[in-house]
């Protein structure tokens, strides 16, 4: 059975950071191109980074210089660093295939509040 399971999340300050991990099982994940979304109350899911099976990444524009995704095939995790966290990255972070494959569920995701 496939699991995905997020970590890190929490209240930070602006200008703070966090570093958020995803453990799969159930699935080779080091085969897939993994990536973070998040969801922020109102709106759709959107993909923040995405890693290549061979560890090459992409970012959305919001969040490129600031974020930092990696992955251990060997351990199949996935971490997203995030540094000057902006209150506009306020979210729930879930993490999975990217592009998102149909029938690979969701985790429960991570809460990241960014406020002073």
């Amino acid at each position: 059975q496939v699991q995905l399971v997020e970590s890190g999340g929490g209240l930070v300050q602006p200008g703070g950071s966090l570093r958020l991990s995803c453990a799969a099982s159930g699935m080779r994940s080091s085969i897939y191109h993994m990536g973070w979304y998040r969801q922020a109350p109102g709106k759709q899911r959107e993909l923040v980074a995405s890693i290549g099976s061979g560890g090459s990444t992409n970012y959305a524009d919001s969040v490129k210089g600031r974020f930092t995704i990696s992955r251990d095939n060997a351990k199949q995790t996935v971490d997203l660093q995030m540094n000057s966290l902006k209150p506009e990255d306020t979210a729930v972070y879930y993490c999975n295939t990217a592009p998102y494959l149909v029938g690979i569920p969701w985790g429960q995701g991570t809460q990241v509040t960014v406020s002073s």
